[in-house]
């Protein structure tokens, strides 16, 4: 005989064992258990998103500091510790290739400016620093296409004036790298640009604008011999020995020679 479909009749109530209810405590505490874990796992995101920036600006400075004393090796785990808590900071990359340089790991100096290019692809200091870098390892077309896009960026950037025309200049063609001197003089008139200028001139035969413009750069910098080095060669071109031999006894005098 089937049960009864009479709702009057009395409800049959299943015996519940006490295997099944604590199978049911267990199910509730293991998705209390997992739900607690799940809260503290996005605090503890939302807490480290909040303190990595913070870490990582405290790693930067202390990078910052640490290049500013010359100790190249330190500041480079600063700043390697920097862009670990932040992938997009760029000024760390900037301030760590900086620091390869100073370690005379232009490679990894390169990787470094190439990465800030890729984040701030119109910043012309990042592309002056790569292009610098890239004199220095002999590779002056790419110096020069680094000086190229950054004068796009900014076509009074007397920096890349100076870069473009060093890396012309030891390519065999100087009268060309005077013009690049000649403007990056005009627009910002430093110590450097009328060095390389005056360096020109020399390479050049014009010995009297070389003379010139060494003038300025003891000028800038009266203490530092390379100033009267250059000026000395250029005035024993000329003639003026006297003048050549006291501007090399100061040189050699400031050099601690």
């Amino acid at each position: 005989m089937g049960p009864s479909n009479d709702p009057s009749s009395p409800l049959i109530l299943v015996p519940v064992t006490a295997e099944d209810a604590a199978r049911r405590t267990r199910r509730i505490r293991a998705g209390l258990g997992i739900g607690a874990a799940l809260v503290i796992i996005v605090a503890a995101v939302i807490y480290k998103r909040s303190v990595d920036p913070i870490h990582a600006q405290e790693s930067y400075d202390a990078g910052v500091r640490l290049l500013k004393i010359a100790r190249y090796n330190q500041a480079i785990l600063s700043f390697d510790r920097a862009v670990a808590l932040r992938a997009d900071f760029a000024d760390a990359y900037l301030l760590r290739g900086k620091a390869y340089v100073g370690e005379a790991k232009t490679d990894r100096a390169i990787r470094d400016f190439s990465k800030v290019i890729e984040l701030r692809p119109n910043d012309p200091n990042a592309l002056l620093e790569r292009g610098s870098a890239y004199l220095e390892l002999k590779d002056f077309q790419r110096a020069i296409e680094d000086s190229n896009r950054a004068l796009a960026l900014d076509p009074k950037l007397g920096a890349a004036l100076n870069l473009r025309g060093v890396a012309i200049r030891t390519m065999g063609d100087p009268r060309k790298a005077l013009e690049d001197f000649k403007r990056a003089v005009e627009l910002a008139p430093s110590e450097d640009n009328y060095y390389q200028r005056g360096a020109t001139y020399q390479m050049i035969g014009e010995h009297r604008l070389a003379i010139a413009d060494f003038d300025r750069v003891i000028e800038f910098k009266p203490d530092e011999a390379p100033g009267y080095f250059a000026r000395a060669e250029s005035r024993r071109a000329i003639g003026d020995e006297r003048g050549a031999k006291a501007d090399h006894l100061r040189g050699r005098i400031l050099d601690g020679r």
